[in-house]
């Protein structure tokens, strides 16, 4: 079973056996997607609109430009020269992963869990994860999050707030108070605070 853009395909079962669980309050089911999930539970919520609220931490907008953004090129000149010279791609991917065991995970992981057998076809694969044209189909409060030396994302977090037509609230972690990392690794007791908290607000005012 491989990642899939339609991530809503995913989670809508998991929402039907939710609801045939008599502890399950169907007005207080909540979506909440870290890292990479940054855009599956925002892309669900734009589907399911039987979630009551959806977290994203850190949001994302696009994959495709948040890998662009690595390797300072344009969306538009990364797709053109992953297209046109896929072979070229590889060769300096691997080759690199050679001294680097970080981007040689990362590689390895991509390709196993997008089932693809090249990094190429990894890169291409994220493409078709964006949220253009679909954040506005987000009816549920939405909080978004991000983190002041997240370096995996830059820039997404905010983009998919300033999409979003939804009520909603950007939540920003500082280096400061030690939570500034991708997805507030090292001050999760801080992050859970005050995500859920936002939670508990939003769920007061669903229930009124």
């Amino acid at each position: 079973i491989h990642f899939r853009a339609d991530w809503e395909k995913v989670v809508t079962p998991v929402v039907d056996y939710a609801l045939t669980r008599s502890e399950v309050n169907p007005n207080r089911i909540a979506l909440m997607g870290l890292s990479f999930g940054g855009y599956l539970a925002p892309r669900a919520a734009a589907y399911e609109h039987r979630i009551a609220a959806c977290i994203a931490n850190g949001g994302i907008f696009s994959v495709f430009e948040g890998m662009a953004a690595h390797s300072q090129e344009s969306p538009e000149d990364l797709k053109e020269y992953l297209m046109q010279n896929p072979s070229d791609f590889d060769d300096e991917m691997i080759g690199m992963a050679k001294s680097n065991t970080q981007l040689r995970w990362a590689i390895q992981q991509g390709m196993w869990t997008f089932g693809v057998a090249s990094p190429h076809e990894w890169m291409l694969k994220y493409i078709d994860y964006t949220m253009r044209g679909i954040a506005d189909k987000i009816t549920c409060p939405t909080l978004v999050c991000d983190s002041e030396a997240d370096r995996d994302f830059p820039g997404q977090a905010r983009k998919l707030y300033s999409a979003l037509i939804s009520p909603k609230e950007f939540m920003f972690f500082t280096s400061e108070e030690s939570a500034g990392e991708h997805c507030q690794v090292g001050a999760s007791a801080l992050s859970h605070q005050r995500i859920f908290d936002w939670l508990d607000q939003t769920f007061a005012e669903i229930d009124q």
